[in-house]
C-alpha cells in the first residue's frame, strides 16, 4: 500500500530535509512524471530523496563541490538534472 500525498504535504516535508520550496515542487513534478512515464509507483520517503537528489544554488556551486567544469549539456549526459528555476537545480547524485 502506497499513501498519496498531494504537492504540498511533499514540499513541506522536503524542505524539512534541505530543499527549497521551489525545489522540493520541482521534485515532486518530476517524480510524478517519473511515476506516469515507467507505470510505478514511487513510494514516499523523504530520507531516500535527500540521499539521491541534491539542490543546488547554481550550475557554479556544483561545479565548486565536485571540482569540475561541466556545462548543461555534460551533466545532463552523466545524470538527471531537474531545473527548478532557470538558476537552481536539482540532479540526481553521483
Amino acid at each position: 500500500m502506497i499513501d498519496t500525498i498531494t504537492k504540498y504535504q511533499f514540499s513541506d516535508e522536503m524542505v524539512k530535509h534541505g530543499f527549497s520550496y521551489d525545489g522540493s515542487k520541482a521534485l515532486f513534478n518530476y517524480l510524478e512524471q517519473l511515476e506516469d512515464d515507467c507505470d510505478i509507483k514511487i513510494k514516499f520517503d523523504p530520507i531516500t530523496f535527500r540521499s539521491e537528489y541534491v539542490e543546488y544554488e547554481s550550475l557554479e556551486e556544483l561545479n565548486k563541490e565536485y571540482n569540475e567544469d561541466y556545462d548543461m549539456q555534460s551533466l545532463s549526459e552523466n545524470t538527471q538534472v531537474i531545473d527548478v528555476d532557470g538558476e537552481r537545480l536539482i540532479i540526481q547524485a553521483f
